[in-house]
């Protein structure tokens, strides 16, 4: 017989819904085809194949509908699958840091404005950001295809209709330019930027993940990517470091226009020189540190703004 226990995972965010784990049962009522991918492991617990990019996005798409009332979700093939509690662990975090500026209450609503950099396919910030707190969103990409994936999603959604636009970056050199406007105001930017610096390492990177995710299976040299994604989604010139980069100097031409601008920071060895290009810019920065299972990545935040003028931000 199964085991029906779920470990606390202690390194989520304490108001993260996934802290217990999955309840198969719930999610495989909700969204049957992930019953196809359910199997009872060697510990006697359910689970799935994470290296099998059809369970994952099964996965995803009973999450989906069963915790935050998302129907319809779907991604092309060969786009970036998300892993939705560490994508819902960033939006927690940063409604934390907002608290900061707004007496310690986490601002909810739809004039709470946020800007995501690449959007990709998934739209899952937005998405879960509006579920979560009611925020609203506009979602920028360099690729067409991603943005009118997430139209479609959009479209089966009504509640997202509102909440939700999308712009396409027409120059891929820019981050922001082309996309804020000298009317617009956000109240934080969001990005989870590409992590490698050519096809090729994004390819070795990929192998070692999926071997290391079915250790028994025979090694490859081709994988199948569980969560997807293709070029745009997980290199540039430069890697993650030179994007980043990119983002504050272009952050800087916009500082009273965003209160936090924040990313996602997978490689710590790249902290110290973004540190020193946010002093560049004489931005005011804090880092939020965060843990999924084995793995650790961070927030960097920073803003142009005095304690004065956060503090005095409407939200």
């Amino acid at each position: 017989m199964k085991s029906t226990k779920n470990t606390e995972k202690t390194t989520l965010h304490p108001k993260n819904l996934h802290r217990f784990g999955y309840n198969f049962e719930l999610l495989t009522l909700n969204h049957p085809e992930l019953g196809n991918f359910v199997f009872v492991n060697e510990h006697n617990i359910e689970t799935i194949d994470f290296s099998n990019p059809n369970a994952v996005k099964a996965l995803n798409n009973a999450l989906l509908i069963t915790n935050y009332d998302i129907q319809n979700w779907d991604i092309p093939a060969n786009f970036l699958c998300p892993p939705i509690p560490g994508r819902a662990d960033y939006i927690h975090y940063l409604a934390d840091l907002l608290a900061t500026t707004n007496n310690g209450v986490i601002p909810q609503g739809e004039t709470v404005m946020g800007l995501d950099i690449g959007i990709g396919a998934n739209c899952i910030y937005p998405i879960l950001g509006n579920s979560i707190y009611g925020w609203s969103f506009v979602g920028t990409d360099i690729d067409e295809n991603a943005i009118q994936n997430c139209k479609k999603i959009i479209s089966h959604n009504p509640k997202l209709t509102e909440a939700i636009s999308l712009q396409l970056q027409v120059n891929s050199r820019f981050i922001f330019k082309n996309i804020i406007s000298p009317e617009d105001r956000f109240t934080f930017t969001i990005c989870n930027p590409p992590f490698h610096s050519s096809s090729e390492e994004a390819t070795k990177s990929s192998i070692r993940k999926v071997n290391n995710l079915a250790p028994n299976a025979p090694k490859t040299e081709k994988p199948v990517l569980n969560f997807g994604g293709h070029n745009a989604e997980l290199w540039c010139e430069g890697g993650e470091l030179g994007f980043i980069k990119q983002m504050i100097y272009e952050s800087a031409k916009y500082p009273m226009q965003c209160l936090w601008f924040t990313t996602l920071v997978s490689k710590q060895s790249n902290l110290n020189t973004i540190y020193k290009t946010l002093n560049n810019v004489a931005a005011i920065h804090k880092t939020i540190e965060m843990a999924q299972g084995q793995k650790t990545s961070r927030i960097v935040a920073w803003t142009f703004m005095s304690d004065a003028q956060q503090k005095a931000w409407k939200f």
